[in-house]
């Protein structure tokens, strides 16, 4: 492993240069520092972050989210610790005497690489890696390296790509010496042509709208497949969740499906849809998405909009809450922000959105005792299930089945023994209650279905006649 103490610290054009996946996971970058300023009023639940925001939870279980994030990207964390603020410094966040002092740990620990749970300024990111000959990476630039790591479909990684340029884009300052170089303008006279920083940013605009177009012919193709579900017709439950809340293991065990799911943030980033039978005999469509977080980047909101639509347009939400979590609820709020900021309106006692506490496993008795009183109080209440070992599935089944049948109708048909298809599409799409084999060789079937499936299975038989 090189020491760290004998390399220079990246200047801004080698740091734009390069992939910041590739830098993050560079063999003399492995071992990490990572940092959680806080300022000491936040012992307020409603004080300002540094970065921004409102303090959620208190800095210890912050710091170990952050520690937590690290690790997805499998950074070597070697030191880790609060760095409590009086007030935000402009030119490094932190006081001076801190900044030296962390210099010192970050050379004693040889470490190349200092996470800083904390939106940083451009200036502020600068500053930071001269002061401690370290590569620094703040909250954002940490997400949208895990996002990196974890994109395996060309949409995910467009996705990904568009967040880091947006990103980028935000980091040209003119501080950057490099970006003042000029390049020769046109015309017989010349001229002093476009600086540095106006050429990079016309190729990273450029880039944006190249991906940006790619992506809406990503979402055109998904409204379609939307469309054609609609045709079908099948309801659409959509999984969403704070990160690691359980919901790959929950889509798992529901639909018998294989889908990456492990103890780590963000394991799942593209989304995923699997057919689910309901114990009546219906059917809906079950579609896992990305996580969510607190303080998620609005680069990687935009940028993910096209795969979110999914939980947008969905007829029903899961939302999956990890209610062994010490800071469950305000895990919940995180997610409720980042859903009304896709559009999905969040209103209290709404059927459209089931809550699933999962992880009742992990739950002490006498917690768990108050829990399922609470889970009982109302036909809305949330539903307790342990995707682990599948308790309480059968009782979220139930819900997401009362739900679809509350727009469903009960229909009577008569058809020849010939119409074989349209029997076939009726047992396929909705629920047959009797079934009557009539001695003119009719079949006359009491079917229970949406209005939109009964509407589509009269056209077909009127079509078919």
């Amino acid at each position: 492993m090189t020491d760290s103490k004998s390399r220079q610290p990246l200047d801004g054009g080698e740091r734009q240069g390069r992939a910041r996946a590739e830098g993050a996971r560079a063999g003399d970058i492995a071992r990490a520092v990572v940092i959680h300023p806080f300022l000491r009023s936040e012992q307020s639940p409603r004080a300002e972050m540094p970065g921004g925001g409102r303090a959620v939870v208190p800095p210890e279980a912050r710091l170990k989210e952050a520690i937590g994030l690290a690790r997805a990207i499998d950074l070597q964390v070697v030191e880790s610790g609060l760095v409590p603020l009086t007030r935000p410094r402009p030119s490094t966040l932190l006081g001076s005497g801190k900044v030296e002092e962390l210099r010192g740990i970050i050379q004693a620990d040889d470490a190349g690489l200092v996470v800083v749970d904390a939106a940083l300024t451009p200036i502020q990111q600068r500053n930071l890696e001269k002061a401690w000959n370290a590569k620094v990476l703040d909250r954002t630039s940490l997400i949208l390296e895990i996002f990196g790591d974890r994109a395996s479909t060309k949409e995910g990684r467009l996705q990904v790509e568009l967040a880091h340029l947006l990103y980028q884009r935000s980091r040209l300052v003119r501080s950057w010496t490099h970006l003042e170089r000029q390049r020769g303008g046109f015309g017989f006279l010349g001229g002093p042509g476009e600086t540095q920083i106006e050429a990079d940013r016309r190729m990273i605009g450029e880039r944006i709208d190249a991906i940006r177009r790619e992506l809406e012919a990503v979402r055109r193709t998904r409204e379609l497949h939307r469309e054609s579900r609609r045709r079908v017709p099948f309801p659409t439950v959509a999984l969403a969740g704070y990160t690691n809340a359980g919901k790959s293991t929950l889509f798992n065990a529901l639909t018998k499906a294989a889908v990456t799911a492990e103890d780590a943030l963000f394991a799942t980033l593209d989304p995923t849809m699997r057919r689910l039978d309901l114990p009546g005999g219906g059917k809906v469509i079950l579609s896992d998405t990305v996580g969510f977080i607190s303080d998620l980047p609005t680069s990687l909101v935009a940028a993910f909009r096209a795969t979110l639509e999914e939980v947008s347009e969905a007829d029903i939400i899961l939302h999956v809450r990890d209610i062994a979590a010490p800071y469950s609820e305000q895990q919940k709020h995180d997610v409720e922000e980042v859903l009304e900021e896709l559009g999905v309106e969040v209103v209290e006692n709404d059927s459209h959105i089931i809550e699933v506490w999962n992880k009742i496993d992990l739950v002490d008795p006498e917690r768990r005792k108050a829990l399922e009183s609470l889970a009982t109080c109302d036909e809305n209440a949330p539903v307790l299930i342990s995707a682990a070992t599948g308790e309480g599935l059968d009782r979220l089944k139930a819900r997401i089945e009362r739900l679809i049948s509350a727009g469903h109708v009960l229909r009577a048909f008569r058809l020849a023994a010939s119409d074989g298809a349209l029997i076939n599409w009726l047992y396929e799409h909705g629920q047959v209650r009797e079934r009557h084999d009539y001695q003119d060789g009719t079949i006359g079937l009491e079917v229970r279905l949406a209005e939109s499936a009964a509407r589509r299975f009269e056209h077909m038989r009127g079509g078919s006649e």
